[in-house]
């Protein structure tokens, strides 16, 4: 998914952490707007003004359950990304991709469509004609120096679900309980979604290496002990081996779980780019204006979307400022 603020900034404000008694930091999220009048909205929970990464992963956008008729859904045209990894999964609806390396293919519930833009890449994104309510997550993983110029390519894995105790778990990044995936990834990550049964404890193991977030989707949820309120991320730091997840009695609960070795690196992400410097982004901007929207290397970097009947999204004005690395 493109972030389609029409002003962003390279590091989104957010709200402030609050850190728990359990020593639980509690990420809030924002409301964004994607595009006009029947804008679909999202919940931002990261970046962050006070934390920009988990491990590898750099943006959590989490959407619906929405009625299309009311938000129209999906409408993304093409629009670039580099220096990153697009991890889509979805638990409502369906969402057509198409991309300028030639993928076309649909995303499903359950099912995880991963693009990795490296040097560059385009694609486009819309909800099916089919699909009446949409509801799900885009994330994005932030490649390692080492690694953020591959060639860019996308891949289509679908995790077997796997007993936890008794929730259930769908690894669709790195491994969990006996859940997972081949997906190809650059630095050690784990993306897994959790659905425990109300009135059900579970204990979730972890590699004490990775530092992780616990996005709450659904029902009254406390992780290690402390509330996460719904569409809000809880953080745990380096060092724990597991940590107990509880459902409320009111209904069950879905969880995602994102983590990962913390990068050791600082990041400049503006609008739909990863970079390293202030000038990375200003170059990407730049071809992707001259060479697609402007049509003067419909082959270049960016490549071209085929198949999707539209134009092109093109880039906001950069700020007035220097953008900053954070990490």
């Amino acid at each position: 998914m493109s972030n389609l603020e029409r002003d962003p900034v390279e590091v989104l404000a957010g709200d402030d952490v609050v850190v728990a008694d359990a020593g639980v930091e509690i990420l809030e999220p924002r409301e964004v707007p994607l595009g006009g009048p029947r804008a679909m909205t999202v919940r931002r929970t990261l970046p962050q003004r006070r934390r920009s990464l988990i491990g590898g992963w750099c943006f959590v956008d989490h959407y619906g359950p929405d009625d299309v008729s009311l938000t129209g859904g999906m409408q993304v045209p093409p629009h670039p990304h580099t220096g990153l990894q697009t991890v889509s999964w979805l638990f409502e609806g369906e969402i057509d991709h198409r991309d300028s390396v030639g993928s076309h293919a649909l995303v499903r519930p359950g099912e995880l469509n991963l693009m990795t833009a490296g040097r560059g890449i385009s694609h486009s994104e819309v909800s099916t004609p089919g699909t009446q309510r949409l509801h799900g997550v885009q994330l994005w993983v932030a490649l390692p120096s080492a690694s953020r110029e591959v060639d860019p390519f996308f891949e289509h894995h679908v995790p077997a679900p796997a007993p936890l105790g008794d929730a259930t778990v769908r690894t669709f990044v790195g491994a969990l309980a006996g859940s997972g995936t081949a997906a190809t990834v650059f630095s050690p990550l784990v993306g897994a979604e959790l659905d425990v049964p109300a009135g059900t404890r579970v204990t979730v193991p972890l590699d004490p290496a990775f530092e992780h977030g616990v996005l709450v989707d659904a029902g009254e949820v406390t992780v290690a002990g402390a509330a996460v309120p719904v569409a809000h991320l809880a953080y745990l730091c380096p060092g724990r081996d597991a940590v107990e997840v509880e459902a409320g009695d009111a209904g069950p609960a879905r969880l995602l779980l994102l983590g990962g070795e913390p990068m050791g690196e600082e990041i400049v992400m503006w609008w739909n780019f990863i970079g390293r410097s202030h000038e990375d982004v200003v170059a990407a901007r730049a071809e992707w204006q001259r060479d697609v929207i402007d049509g003067e290397d419909p082959d270049g970097r960016f490549g071209t979307v085929r198949g999707y009947d539209g134009g092109a999204l093109p880039a906001p004005a950069l700020p007035t400022v220097r953008l900053k690395p954070r990490g």
